[in-house]
């Protein structure tokens, strides 16, 4: 059984895209998520905003989205990358779906400061 405290309350606390209850992806669950991203097919792209700005619009783009990329750690270094160039900011990783011309998933890995 999950320990409520942990966790803290949940009704209050703002949180940002899938899994944004719980607690942060440890680096086998998050290559675990890319592999899923690129094995469906997906274009793997990453996303950050500062968090007083993570609402209402669109984030930034870092770089352009990572087209043919089928290796995990290509997509988990262009993580790091922008998680150290903006260290203030929520960091995304999306896996937009060409066919349906839409995103397969969004979800955020790392929580900014600001």
């Amino acid at each position: 059984m999950p320990d409520f405290k942990e966790m803290g309350d949940y009704r209050s606390r703002i949180t940002q895209e899938t899994f944004g209850f719980l607690k942060p992806l440890t680096w086998d669950e998050m290559h675990d998520m890319v592999a899923y991203i690129i094995d469906q097919g997906w274009v793997p792209g990453i996303e950050h905003e500062h968090p007083a700005e993570a609402g209402g619009h669109y984030w930034t783009l870092w770089k352009l989205p990572m087209f043919g990329v089928n290796d995990t750690a290509s997509v988990l270094e262009e993580l790091e990358a922008c998680h150290r160039a903006y260290p203030e900011d929520h960091v995304r990783l999306v896996g937009f779906d060409d066919y349906t011309q839409s995103l397969g998933t969004a979800f955020v890995v790392y929580q900014g400061r600001g």
